[in-house]
């Protein structure tokens, strides 16, 4: 049961998320028995994207954390809500590597064309240890999202500013983890996809996308919360200024990092680092590298890069949407060129991904939000965010 009631507004809104991620989810269901070639790799972009927005919500809660930031203390429900996303793409990633671990091109066969890195590979590519790996990385995620989570709740009854410091150190610890373990999912799950590439900035491509479409996504469900009642007398125009900058910032990051990766690679012209381009770039794949560099970097950035469009209403949805877009063509490319080498056209399959993808976050986050204060009541900061500015 709901500690505060769904506003109006939100309630038929909610039920049409019930609608799309149930009928999703059914979809992709049927799809793993009639074209299971296409259906699993979708399965894993929404599960991956899922758990991304889960991790993205409590890294940004820790993050304001560990800096003692002051604005973003109204915001912080909203990312400890996204959170809750984090075990409904965990279950989904645990039953794709349980269920079909044979799409993974390494899955039963030695890894081989890597020279030095050969005997590294395969044993990292031992299919019992990648599989333990995956339940540890989920475990201490949802180990720490849920203890930050407690105590700040806690503190909503307790007050004090002891349970701040307590998640303080909680957080310093969950983003030094987070790292690691981030970096080491990305790999596991979407690099070896295609075992015979590797790049060492990957990890930190993935963060990048992680991050941006989480700070989107906290502009919109902010937005809409606002506007349909509960954070419109704690959320003020200075919080979505805020965001719109780290938007900017965090898109051009995400464009530093893509085309790092991407030069040296094209720059140094070797066979065993172009395959991963090569089979992008062509193929019918081309023009989905442009578009995702429009969507990730070069629209959002106009649109966000004059001062007052950061705090527009309008043009931070126009953004966060287009930004959304973007993470998730990213994703497809990273994910689909591995099964689906030529003329991409998109599927059922792939609808019903998105569709899972955007009922089941909406409804998590939704749910775990109104089971809490709408802001952190309990928090001795809390008065002080609002002159932060």
């Amino acid at each position: 049961m709901s500690a505060h009631p769904v506003p109006e507004r939100l309630t038929s809104f909610l039920n049409w998320m019930r609608v799309l991620a149930v009928a999703g989810g059914l979809v992709l269901l049927a799809g793993l028995w009639k074209a299971p070639g296409r259906a699993w790799p979708d399965l894993l972009l929404a599960s991956y994207a899922l758990v991304c927005l889960g991790l993205a919500g409590i890294f940004f809660v820790a993050l304001q954390y560990t800096t003692g930031a002051l604005w973003s203390i109204p915001l912080r429900r909203v990312g400890e809500a996204m959170s809750s996303a984090i075990p409904i793409g965990g279950i989904g990633i645990l039953v794709l590597l349980i269920a079909r671990p044979s799409m993974y091109p390494w899955y039963g066969h030695p890894v081989t064309n890597a020279e030095a890195w050969t005997g590294f590979k395969n044993a990292w590519l031992s299919y019992p240890f990648f599989l333990a790996r995956a339940f540890v990385y989920l475990t201490v995620w949802l180990g720490f999202s849920r203890a930050i989570r407690k105590n700040s709740r806690r503190q909503d009854r307790e007050g004090g500013i002891e349970l701040s410091k307590k998640n303080t150190r909680l957080s310093a610890a969950f983003m030094v983890v987070f790292g690691v373990t981030f970096w080491l999912a990305s790999t596991d799950w979407v690099m070896t996809l295609q075992p015979d590439w590797a790049s060492t900035i990957y990890g930190i491509y993935h963060f990048a996308g992680m991050f941006l479409s989480g700070l989107a996504t906290i502009a919109l469900v902010t937005l809409a919360l606002r506007s349909a009642g509960p954070l419109r007398h704690d959320v003020g125009d200075a919080q979505f200024l805020d965001l719109g900058r780290l938007m900017v910032a965090f898109a051009t990051f995400w464009t530093y990092i893509w085309f790092s990766q991407f030069m040296l690679i094209w720059y140094a012209n070797l066979t065993e680092e172009t395959t991963y381009f090569v089979r992008r770039t062509n193929f019918g794949w081309g023009w989905l590298v442009v578009l995702n560099l429009f969507l990730n970097w070069g629209i959002p950035f106009l649109l966000l890069l004059p001062r007052v469009n950061k705090a527009n209403p309008r043009t931070l949805v126009m953004a966060s949407t287009i930004l959304l877009l973007g993470r998730t063509t990213d994703l497809y490319l990273g994910i689909m060129p591995s099964f689906s080498r030529q003329n991409p056209r998109p599927t059922i399959w792939d609808l019903a991904a998105l569709a899972l993808i955007v009922g089941a976050f909406s409804l998590t986050t939704m749910r775990s939000f109104f089971a809490s204060e709408p802001v952190p009541v309990g928090d001795p900061l809390l008065s002080a965010s609002a002159h932060s500015h």
